[in-house]
């Protein structure tokens, strides 16, 4: 799969980089599945990283990984701009990125945490993890859903997979988006316009620990849906809370897109 930026975006994109070159202007980026990407990026490849956000690059390498890339920043200064992507502060949270190698544009996740072993002179204790389309954690056989929708989310897919996914999917996606202080995907699922980022950045962590799925056939012509849940959220100076209720969502024909209705949400969950 792939999706075309229009020259002004891409014009705006490269703004901040030094090195941008002309022929830039109106790249492909790439959903390149995990096995292309495998073979594409071998282990010992140097590459850059550039966040979707920020427009910040960094140089990394390849030193190991079988079901995603293992990485580490080239040099300190690569990890020091690593680091300045996520404020300062190593984070496990998932942000959408774009690999570029050999003059191709690769929509992947990463997440921004040393763990285990590292090689190289370059002040990172360790390795982090690069993730593209199709690829998985160590912990299962599936691709984790917030690298998925960062992912897409770099490749400009977001919206037109959140409008075609079942109601549990987008609800999954929605808490995913306050896992990650991810605002696009939050006013993606949303049905209304919030300001998120004073109420993400008091969630530190969040999870579904239950959810309550009605049959297919139950909803195909259903205009409004009530999801039962129970979520645990974890909130900066007050610790975790629990939430029993449902989520709500409507659409606004039989084949709409899905909403979550979130000022009733955050009210009843998070009195917000």
């Amino acid at each position: 799969m792939k999706v075309f930026y229009t020259a002004f975006f891409i014009f705006f994109l490269l703004i901040p980089f030094e090195s941008s070159k002309a022929e830039e202007i109106g790249l492909t980026i790439d959903i390149m599945p995990w096995d292309k990407a495998n073979t594409f990026l071998p282990k010992y490849s140097k590459f850059i990283v550039m966040d979707s956000e920020t427009g910040f690059r960094f140089k990394v390498q390849r030193r190991a990984g079988s079901n995603h890339a293992d990485v580490q920043p080239l040099t300190k200064e690569d990890t020091a701009i690593m680091k300045k992507i996520y404020n300062g502060e190593w984070s496990w949270k998932r942000r959408a990125i774009i690999v570029i190698h050999k003059d191709r544009w690769i929509a992947a996740s990463m997440h921004g945490m040393p763990h285990g072993g590292g090689a190289l002179k370059n002040n990172f204790p360790g390795h982090f993890c690069i993730h593209f389309y199709g690829s998985t954690t160590h912990r299962t056989n599936a691709m984790d859903l917030s690298h998925k929708l960062m992912v897409l989310k770099a490749a400009g897919k977001l919206d037109e997979h959140l409008a075609s996914v079942d109601p549990y999917e987008l609800v999954q996606s929605y808490i995913a988006g306050f896992k990650q202080q991810d605002q696009s995907i939050l006013r993606t699922a949303s049905l209304q316009k919030i300001k998120w980022k004073p109420i993400i950045n008091q969630v530190e962590n969040v999870g579904i620990g239950r959810m309550y799925m009605l049959p297919a056939e139950d909803i195909n012509d259903e205009l409004s849906l009530s999801v039962p849940v129970e979520i645990d959220w974890f909130i900066t100076g007050e610790g975790r809370r629990r939430y029993k209720g449902a989520i709500h969502l409507v659409r606004f024909s039989p084949i709409g897109a899905w909403k979550v209705d979130s000022q009733r949400f955050l009210h009843e969950s998070l009195s917000m």
